[in-house]
Formats: C-alpha cells, structure tokens, sequence
C-alpha cells in the first residue's frame, strides 16, 4: 500500500469491526469504523501502558462507555497482539473472550463492563477520582491519564450529568474524554432528539473542551497532547465523525452516514460487504488478517511501549528507595488488604438505630483504614457517613488530602464513580443514600455485581418507620430487590451481592467487617432510622455472639426444643424479643428467635447449622417490615411471614407500628393464630 500507515491501520480497524460483525450476523459496525482514527493515534502515539505487564498499577486506562462499539476496541487490541485472529473471528459466539459487548478483562486491555450506556464514561471519572486520591498521598510521578470514550447516546443519558458535573468541580484533569460526534444513533439522527449545545454544557460544568475533525489525525494529536498538557480541568473531545466511515455500494460510490449503519451488519444495508473491504484494503478472503505494513507498524510500537515502560518503571523504583515507608504502604493499598481491624473495640450506647452504630464503625475506620473514599448523596448527616467526614475532609479541586466525596444529590452517578474506583484499585469505595432510593442506584449496583466489585453501599431509613415523610421515602419492596441479588450467581459461582440488615448495634460491627472482607463482591448494609432495643446477649459478649452473623443467620435466643421459632432480620428481630416475651410468660411457650442477616450467606452454610437455625419439623413465623416474599423462602410452605403488602402512610413511626402490627403484642396475637391453625403443634 502506499497510504500513510495510520490511515492504513485505521482502515484495519475498520475493515475488522464490518467483517466481525458481518461473520456473527449482529453488531455494531457504522460507530467502530468512524471511531477507528482516533482510537489509532490514542494507542499508537499517547497511551502509556506495558504490553508485557498489563494490569501494572500505573498504567494509563481506556474505558469505554459506548459498549455496543465493543469491535473498535478488539480491533485495536488485537492489532497490539492482545487478542488472536481466533478470537476476533468469533465475536458474539459461545465461549469466545470477545462478547458483544465489553466485559472487564484487564489482561486484554478491557477496564470496564460497558453496555448500559452513561455509566462506563462515569466509571471513568470514578477512576480519575482514585488516582488522583493515590497522587495527593504518593506522589506527583503518579501522573498517569483515565480516557473515556462516549457516543451520543452516552451523551443523552441523564447519568452524564452527574457525571461531568463532579469531573469539572473537581478538576479532575487527568481525565480526558472523547465523544465520538457522528450525529447518528440507533434509530434516529441526534437531531431528532437533541437541539442542546454539548460544548457549552461542559465548559459550564467547568471542563476544557475542543470540537475537532476526528478524521483528521493532526487534528487529534493536537487535541490529545493539549488535554494531556491540561492541569486544572477535564478535557472533552468533541469529535465529528462519520458513521460508517468507508462503507461503498455495489458500484463503489460512498454510503457513509446512514442510520442503518449503525446496528447491523453492513450487507443488511445500501452497502456492500465486498466492496467496503476492498475500499478499506482489505483481503476478502482472510478478512481477520491484520494487514502487512500494520502488523509490522505495531510489533516496533508494542516493543516502544513496553521500553517507555520500563523507564517509567525505574523512575518508580528510585522514589521506592527513597521513601521505602510510602512504597510499603503503596503495595499494601493495592493488595486490597485490609489492616488489622478491632470491630470489638468500637463502643455504641444502648439503643441506637443501627444508621448511628454505623456511624460510628465509620468513625473507626477514617482513624483505621486510609485508603477508603466514602461519599453521600447529599445525606451525610442523615445516612450518618458524616462520622467518617468528621475524622477526615472533603475530597477538593486541588486538594485530594480528604477522603468524602460529597456526591450531592446523584444517587447513580454515585454508585458508577464507586464502581470506577474499585476497577481502578488501591482505594476502598464506601457510598451511602435512604434504602428508598437504591432504586436509582440499581443499574450500578448490577455492574458492581457483573463486575465482581467490593464497593460497600450503605443504606439507611430502612422500612416504613421513615414515618412521616410518607410512602415516597419508605421502602417495602426494596429489601426484596436487593435480596434477589442474593440469589443470582456472578461468572465466578459466586453471589452476585451481599445484602445485611443488622438487628442491632453489635450486628452493625458484625455487618462492616463482613462488608470489608468482602472484597470480590459488592455489600449493602441497610439500617434503620430509629433506635432499636440491643439484643440481650444470652451469654457474657453481645459482640462475640453476633459474630455467628458472620455464617448469615443464628440464634439470638435459644431454648431446648422450642415450640415455635421467629424469624426476622433488622429491627423486626427486636419486636420478635417483645412477642416471646410475651407468648412465654403468658402462652407458656418455649422459643427460639433466628436473626438472618443475610440468606444468601446463610444458604452457603451446611445443611446441618441451617437445620440447627430453622428446623423443618418446628412451626416457623418470619415477621418482616417489607414484602412477606422476603422470608417465604426461609419459614417454607408450612411456615407463614407476617409482612407489608403496601406502600407506608405519612405518619409517626410507633402509630405505623401499631397500624401495621408491628407491636411485640400484636405480633404475638399473629404468632398464636398460626400455631393454633399449625398441625404441627396440635
């Protein structure tokens, strides 16, 4: 060939996206082919990582938001020699690594699950967050870039917002986005949807921006090493692109542009799959081929990229040998070890709502754990995170010394930025909102589950007891949702989440640490709003009893072959206290209550303690503040769950309590009805 060598590995990429997506009979080629110039000059000229080393902790990260683009990205890798010609080839099919959309696989180059459009630019932010916070305790040599790529469909998402709201007011200007601008999305052209100033929507947001021709590789060197130069400000790149770039008919004439481009194979549309390959270069018969001159291109760049490296590297190693304490803690923050942790050693006065014993484990660990970043959607002093803020401060543009991330009120943005966090590593992400408001969060939540993310969400106002706020702030069907995440296995076998809701301040302590040992996939701890009468231990350590917690379920009151066992999570498991009382002293009842944690734990445990906990052959009455479904599955067909089958009232709490039956007498009232209709106790 005689084209320039950039433009001819751009027409690579292209001519890989249309011939993966046309060999699995579905895709997205038209945004990959007018992407391709761009992602060619990022990764051939900007982009620092080591080819031989590629989840070293300093390296620069791509990650994408448009996940449907998933082809530019296994072009360009595979043209650095990250995938083989086998893989590309079987895009989209069963146990290949090149899924239709992305999936994290850092070996590979893919830092983020992407798919659900806003939330892989926003998890871009999370990871700028990260660095940034690494940079202010380590050093200015830790200096690499976070690049998101996003599309107009990224652009619409409500997240983005959020998004480029705390990116500008941070100044995170190690973060530089590109904005693949082609005016076209799935079903309609962006005009048919949008009339906004996009430029002027960030820079007011307080990012650098700069619209250029993205097709013009002079044009995007210079917009790539301005963002880089840029020290107090995000950088968005505003790219005009052509949909489709390349794409000819039958007789040769240019059929760029067109919506139809955009979510099909190619020869589906006006143009021709042939003739397009052959316009970009390509040899029809080894579509998968990487062509010559490209091939020999990017063997001399990954041998460049991994001496640039090295260089990097020893720079590194000279400031470890000059301050072996800071590289010591360095390593141990990016090992994802935890320190030696007291939970024990944490005091709460009698009767807090576990919101409050919360705040102070948070407390705790602002003195214990540095490498944590907790953040509030504008409800610290409610969700009580602010007993972390307390010991610590504000993360600031300029000033990343702190380790609160005040969100304001973007409950999703949020979760993401938790989630980019994580992905980045060396840093724990904390986030805290009402448990009403988890609905927001779930798309997050789900990526955190996908991802296998130990971000800890923390959720507060926990049932209807928010009380007078009425039904928009109390929860009923959310502990359900949560709790199906439970039940939902991650790639790895595993429980997608860890969902806990402790009975009282002890369980609370118990709670956290399980959440901090969970370090591969995501917790929640949901907490109550008001105060909860302590669970009187049956021994001499409350504490050393509620560990049992830590197997999702045990006894926390134990008799010899009880007549009935309550089961119950959070502050029910107190009202279940009240009722055996009760049932004991004037039913003459013998009873055992179970306090489960979590289900999901607890059905890990053998099928001996879990008998031990509920036995089968004993009547079973679960009682729980949202949806009867939440215990069904642990009380059985014989069993019955006393629960809320409607939305709350604006009310106080204790008049809710006792309209909805959640008194120790009128839950023991419910208890002898099922024991008198129960077989099992006649």
């Amino acid at each position: 060939m005689n084209k320039d060598i950039n433009l001819q590995a751009a027409d690579n990429i292209r001519a890989l996206a249309v011939a993966m997506v046309e060999k699995a009979k579905s895709g997205h080629p038209g945004g990959p082919m007018g992407g391709a110039d761009f992602m060619h000059i990022l990764y051939s000229e900007f982009f620092n990582y080591d080819p031989s080393d590629m989840t070293w902790a300093f390296r620069d990260r791509f990650f994408m938001d448009a996940g449907h683009l998933s082809t530019l990205m296994y072009a360009q890798y595979y043209l650095l020699g990250n995938y083989a010609k086998d893989d590309i080839a079987n895009f989209r099919q069963w146990g290949s690594i090149t899924p239709g959309h992305p999936e994290v696989d850092v070996a590979r180059g893919i830092e983020n699950t992407s798919g659900p459009l806003g939330q892989g630019h926003t998890m871009g932010v999370g990871a700028a967050i990260a660095a940034k916070f690494l940079q202010a305790r380590f050093g200015d040599w830790m200096n690499h870039k976070v690049y998101g790529f996003i599309s107009d469909g990224g652009i619409q998402e409500e997240i983005s917002q959020g998004a480029g709201r705390i990116a500008g007011h941070l100044g995170l200007s190690n973060f530089i986005m590109f904005f693949d601008s082609n005016d076209i999305q799935l079903s309609t052209s962006t005009d048919e949807v949008t009339s906004e100033d996009t430029a002027a929507k960030y820079e007011a947001w307080g990012w650098k921006v700069v619209t250029i021709d993205a097709h013009n590789h002079d044009e995007i060197r210079k917009a790539l090493t301005d963002a880089n130069s840029e020290t107090e400000k995000p950088t968005l790149i505003i790219g005009k692109t052509i949909m489709g770039k390349g794409c000819v008919t039958a007789d040769g004439s240019m059929f760029e542009g067109y919506c139809e481009l955009h979510g099909q194979p190619i020869g589906a549309t006006g143009a021709d799959y042939e003739k397009t390959l052959l316009n970009l270069g390509a040899d029809i018969d080894n579509p998968f081929d990487i062509y010559s001159d490209v091939s020999n291109f990017y063997k001399d760049l990954v041998a460049s990229k991994t001496a640039k490296a090295s260089e990097k590297k020893a720079e590194i190693n000279a400031w470890r040998k000059e301050n072996s304490a800071l590289a010591a803690k360095l390593d141990f923050f990016l090992s994802g070890e935890l320190p030696e942790l007291d939970f024990s050693s944490i005091a709460h006065k009698p009767g807090l709502a576990t919101r409050v014993a919360s705040s102070n484990v948070l407390g705790y660990l602002a003195e214990n754990v540095e490498n944590m970043i907790v953040s509030s959607a504008d409800l610290s002093n409610s969700d009580k995170t602010d007993g972390f803020l307390k010991k610590s401060s504000a993360l600031q543009k300029g000033d990343f010394s702190g380790s609160f991330l005040q969100a304001g009120v973007a409950e999703l943005t949020m979760a993401c930025i938790a989630n980019g966090i994580a992905l980045h590593g060396g840093v724990i992400p904390v986030v805290a909102t009402f448990f009403v408001f988890s609905d927001y969060m779930k798309p997050a939540i789900r990526l955190s589950g996908i991802q296998e993310l130990g971000v800890k969400y923390v959720w507060t106002h926990d049932a209807f007891r928010v009380g007078e706020d009425g039904p928009t702030h109390q929860p009923i069907e959310q502990e359900a949702q949560i709790r199906l995440l439970e039940k939902l296995k991650n790639h790895s076998g595993k429980n997608s989440f860890l969902a806990m809701r402790p009975a009282d301040s002890a369980e609370t302590s118990v709670a956290w640490k399980m959440a901090l040992e969970n370090t591969n996939t995501p917790s929640g701890l949901i907490l109550s709003r008001q105060g909860i009468k302590d669970i009187e231990p049956q021994g001499e350590s409350r504490y050393e009893e509620a560990l049992a917690a830590e197997k999702g379920g045990y006894l926390v009151k134990e008799v010899e072959n009880p007549d009935v066992v309550l089961i119950a999570n959070g502050s029910e498991v107190s009202t279940l206290v009240e009722a055996a009382h009760i049932l004991e002293s004037q039913e003459g009842l013998k009873v055992n209550i179970a306090s489960i944690i979590s289900e999901g734990v607890f059905r890990q445990q053998s099928k001996a303690y879990q008998e031990s906990i509920i036995p089968t052959n004993k009547p079973l009455y679960g009682l729980t503040a949202g949806l009867p479904v939440n215990l069904e599955g642990l009380v059985g067909q014989n069993g019955k769950v006393f629960g809320v089958d409607h939305f709350g009232y604006s009310a106080p709490a204790k008049v809710l309590d006792d309209k909805f039956g959640f008194t120790g007498e009128k839950v023991s009232q419910n208890v002898m009805e099922y024991l008198n209709s129960n077989v099992l106790i006649k």
